[in-house]
């Protein structure tokens, strides 16, 4: 570069017509050199960028040298030490309790024995152990402690990056400039950042269980060619631009932060963070590249065909170049430039092409499927969980929702891990005003919260009745149910099993109560049990079926006599309902008969309390001596609700 400028300068003419390094076709360069003293002219003809990079790689160098030659002094002497001296004969207690049987003394056994005890030390933590506990707790992100020094380091880091920002956005940047040390501001600013990283590096080495990948992490890669090379610019008494831009991939922390801060808390929108971090990171690194490599020039030309262009350029050249749009109104012209974006492409189209979508996804179901369930004051609400999908909704709303019952305003929230398909939300589309689905699972917490399980009516579990493991099923549907009785106690679940042994584990939930309505369907237990009936009373299996399912039933005069009796029967439900107080009194055989001939109606069973147990039993058909009492509940058999409130 010096032959370069001689060769430029002429012979007496002053500076005016000099470029120092730079074609004249640069004009914006050549006006920044203009701007210099001759002083600073004279000590950027020999360029010294190689010693701020020589100290970011003999730094890491050494460190590695150092780590190796650590581990392998420690494989080789402390390692036999603690196995005793290494030697291959019996151990010392052996040699004695042989010797004291040889004796045939037991008492010499027992002083051998002892004397080994006494010779023992007892275990003690090396200061080594202590330093690395200790800094473990200090940059662990489970104590108040740690998470303010990440916190603390991702600001410092961002601070760090502004300055660079600023240094780049000057219309009298230079890659390297001669600005001594104690006249630039921002260069005192950022070597007090990196002395606070410097410590925060000695910590987490120190903390560090491998130090080999330690040295290896990309965090580690940042500290090494950043904080060097401002120590050396301070003995230099020049600065360079560097690899400074290199901060920017300290983003990639604040999916952490904000999980430190309770800011995230779903696993979409963790997700959803840790991709924008890692694609606006990864942007904002590449863009420093393209900027140093351009505005700097290929060295083996000497730097002449340097490329005055700005950060934001470099930034809008990588989106655009990413996109595959590639507009070609700036593009790189040195070679180190256009080799890096060669390679940078490779990866960077690839990053792009599965990034983008994910987040276009991720985002799209947050906002159809995410957030929280709002119910209106006043309305009720029950969760429903387990295993979903179209067909069990759909029975399940088929009975639910259907019209003999009577009109309650009751949403019914599902809550699922998957996104629903496209048949099932054709489903919830047609239910939107009663049915909400939120994606999520409730063996999270916060799921639970978002959902609202604490102030629902109910909580169902519902099981997949063709699996293949009924055991694993029920064990996955046993866990639900641990999980809503830890969040919420007073919740009532009423959960289905396939496997009727797998009832006893319910019990050992300490929660778990059935006077408050908890309950157990066990599907395996109905089957046999109809089977058993049916065998006593034929015809039971079929009533019970009938009494289960939600029909309607309509008549048609070109039905013939019996099968409108048939589904006249079949589309019967049983319903529960407070007894009027016309009946208290009555003897329930009494009250069956007045309820069949005046109004139609079946009463199967009545509830009995025993005030002193606090406790309620079922009287199915109990007889003339059970008497009605106030506020009776009565088991009714009838076409709809509306007929039993009559």
């Amino acid at each position: 570069m010096g032959e370069y400028y001689q060769q430029q300068k002429g012979g007496g003419g002053g500076y005016g017509q000099v470029s120092y390094g730079y074609p004249a076709m640069h004009c914006n360069i050549s006006r920044a050199y203009m701007d210099l003293t001759e002083m600073e002219r004279k000590c950027l003809e020999q360029r010294k960028y190689w010693c701020f990079l020589l100290s970011s790689i003999v730094t890491f160098c050494v460190s590695m040298l150092l780590v190796v030659i650590w581990r392998i002094s420690t494989h080789l002497f402390l390692q036999p030490r603690e196995r005793g001296g290494g030697g291959g004969g019996l151990s010392e207690p052996l040699i004695q309790d042989v010797e004291s049987y040889k004796q045939g003394g037991i008492i010499k056994t027992i002083a051998a024995t002892t004397n080994q005890e006494m010779r023992k030390e007892p275990v003690q933590i090396g200061w080594m152990t202590e330093a690395k506990d200790w800094a473990g707790e200090l940059i662990s992100g489970q104590s108040m402690t740690g998470r303010i020094l990440v916190v603390l380091v991702f600001l410092l880091s961002i601070g760090s990056l502004i300055i660079y920002f600023v240094d780049t956005y000057r219309d009298s940047f230079q890659v390297e400039t001669c600005v001594p040390w104690s006249e630039s501001p921002t260069q005192q600013i950022d070597l007090g950042f990196n002395i606070f990283f410097l410590i925060y590096f000695f910590i987490r080495f120190i903390a560090a269980s491998d130090k080999v990948w330690f040295l290896l992490d990309r965090y580690s890669f940042v500290d090494f060619f950043t904080i060097p090379p401002s120590f050396v610019a301070i003995y230099l008494e020049r600065n360079w631009i560097g690899l400074r831009f290199l901060r920017a991939l300290r983003l990639m922390t604040v999916p952490d932060i904000l999980q430190y801060l309770n800011i995230l808390k779903t696993s979409s929108s963790i997700r959803l963070t840790q991709l924008l971090s890692i694609f606006i990171s990864t942007c904002l690194a590449g863009a420093g590249v393209i900027h140093l490599l351009e505005n700097s020039g290929d060295p083996w030309k000497d730097f002449v065909n340097s490329h005055r262009i700005s950060y934001p350029d470099c930034v809008y050249i990588l989106l655009v170049t990413m996109s595959t749009v590639g507009y070609g109104d700036i593009y790189c012209t040195t070679v180190l430039g256009r080799g890096f974006m060669v390679f940078f492409i490779l990866g960077g189209l690839a990053m792009f092409a599965s990034f983008v979508p994910e987040i276009a996804e991720l985002i799209g179901n947050r906002q159809k499927y995410g957030g929280e369930y709002k119910g209106e004051h006043g309305k009720r609400h029950i969760v429903v969980c387990g295993h979903i999908n179209y067909e069990s909704v759909s029975h399940f709303l088929q009975d639910f929702l259907h019209e003999d019952r009577e009109d309650v305003d009751v949403e019914v929230v599902f809550l699922h891990r998957v996104v629903p398909d496209l048949e099932l939300e054709g489903l919830f589309k047609r239910h939107f005003t009663k049915v909400e689905f939120f994606t999520g699972t409730v063996m999270d917490s916060i799921d639970l919260q978002r959902v609202k399980v604490d102030e629902a009516d109910a909580c169902l579990v519902l099981a997949n009745k063709y699996s293949s493991d009924p055991d694993a099923e029920d064990a996955a549907n046993i866990m639900r149910v641990i999980s809503i009785k830890n969040y919420s106690s007073e919740i009532r679940v009423i959960v289905q099993l396939m496997q009727y042994h797998n009832k006893a584990y319910l019990l050992n939930i300490p929660s778990w109560d059935w006077r408050r309505g908890d309950d157990v369907i066990c599907l395996a237990e109905l089957k046999l049990g109809f089977i058993a009936q049916s065998c006593l009373a034929p015809g039971f299996s079929t009533m019970m079926a009938n009494l289960f399912a939600m029909r309607s039933f309509k008549t048609s005069p070109h039905t013939p006599e019996w099968l409108n009796e048939y589904l006249r029967g079949s589309g019967m439900e049983m319903y529960t309902e407070t007894m009027s107080s016309s009946f208290i009194g009555m003897r329930f055989p009494d009250a069956a008969d007045l309820l069949f001939t005046r109004l139609g109606l079946l009463l199967l069973a009545i509830e009995l309390k025993d005030e002193d147990k606090k406790e309620c039993s079922i009287a199915i058909n109990p007889g003339p001596v059970t008497v009605i009492l106030p506020q009776t509940q009565g088991f009714f058999i009838a076409q709809s609700a509306d007929e039993v409130k009559r």
